[in-house]
C-alpha cells in the first residue's frame, strides 16, 4: 500500500516539475543570440536557427543604417542597401538643418538644399520673434517681420493687461486700450465681490453694484437663518424676515 502510494505521488509531481525548469537551456541561448547578448553561444544553434538569426541581424543592422544609428555595419550592407541608407542620411541631415536640430553637416547640402535650409532658418527666426519662442535674432528680420512682430508683442502687452496679469507694460497701451483694460480690472474685481473672494476691493464698486450685492447678501443672509443651512447673521434681519424665521430656543436638543 505504501509502495503504490509512493508513486502515485511521483507521478502526480512530474507535470509541476516540468513546469517548475521554465525555458529550456537552449530556448534561452537563441533568445539570447536573438538579443544580441555576450551570452550567445552560435555553436549549439542549428541551420534553421543560425540562418533565422543571420536574417534577422541583416535587417537590424539595415534599420539601424537607414535610421543613422552608431551601430550601423556599413560593410555589411548590399549595395543597393547602401545607396538607399545614403539617401536616408541626406535626407535625415536635410531635416536636421530646415528644423536646427540635431546633426546638421551643411557641407554635405547641395546648392538648392543649402537655398531651402536658408528659406527655413529664416521663416523659423521670423517666427520665433513673432512669437517669443526659440532664438529670436531682430537683426535678420526684414522691415515687413520687424513689424509684425512689434504687433504681435504689443497685443500679447495688451492681452497680459486685460487678464490682469503681471506681465503688463501700462505704459504701452493706447488711449483706448488703457479704457478697455480699466473695465476689464472693474469687472473682474466685481466678479471677485459677487464671488465672496479676498481678492473684492469694495472701495471699487459702483453705488449701483454695491446696492446690488447688499441686495444679494440680505437675501442670502434671510434664506440661511430660515433653512438653517450657511451663515446666518439674525442682527441684520428686517422686523418682517425676523418674524418669519422660526423660534428654536425652546427646541429640545
Amino acid at each position: 500500500m505504501n509502495r503504490l502510494l509512493g508513486i502515485v505521488v511521483v507521478l502526480l509531481a512530474l507535470p509541476f516539475q516540468g513546469l517548475a525548469q521554465g525555458p529550456s537551456d537552449h530556448q534561452r541561448n537563441v533568445t539570447d543570440c536573438r538579443d544580441g547578448f555576450s551570452s550567445c553561444d552560435r555553436t549549439k544553434l542549428s541551420d534553421a536557427e543560425r540562418t533565422a538569426l543571420a536574417v534577422a541581424d541583416h535587417q537590424n543592422n539595415v534599420a539601424a543604417c537607414n535610421e543613422g544609428h552608431r551601430s550601423c555595419d556599413h560593410s555589411s550592407l548590399t549595395l543597393s542597401e547602401a545607396r538607399q541608407a545614403a539617401v536616408a542620411g541626406r535626407l535625415r541631415n536635410l531635416s536636421d538643418c530646415k528644423d536646427g536640430i540635431g546633426d546638421c553637416d551643411s557641407s554635405k547640402l547641395t546648392p538648392s538644399e543649402a537655398a531651402e535650409v536658408s528659406t527655413a532658418r529664416h521663416e523659423r527666426n521670423a517666427s520665433d520673434c513673432r512669437y517669443e519662442m526659440g532664438r529670436c535674432d531682430p537683426s535678420k528680420l526684414t522691415p515687413s517681420e520687424k513689424k509684425d512682430a512689434e504687433f504681435a508683442e504689443h497685443q500679447r502687452n495688451v492681452t497680459n493687461c486685460k487678464n490682469g496679469w503681471t506681465d503688463c507694460n501700462h505704459s504701452n497701451l493706447s488711449e483706448l486700450e488703457a479704457h478697455e483694460v480699466e473695465a476689464a480690472d472693474h469687472q473682474r474685481n466685481l466678479s471677485d465681490c459677487r464671488a465672496g473672494l479676498a481678492t473684492c476691493d469694495y472701495s471699487q464698486l459702483t453705488m449701483t453694484e454695491a446696492g446690488a450685492l447688499a441686495n444679494a447678501e440680505q437675501t442670502r443672509n434671510y434664506r440661511a437663518c430660515l433653512t438653517g443651512f450657511g451663515y446666518c447673521d439674525r442682527s441684520r434681519l428686517s422686523p418682517a424676515e425676523s418674524k418669519a424665521i422660526p423660534d428654536t430656543s425652546a427646541v429640545p436638543r
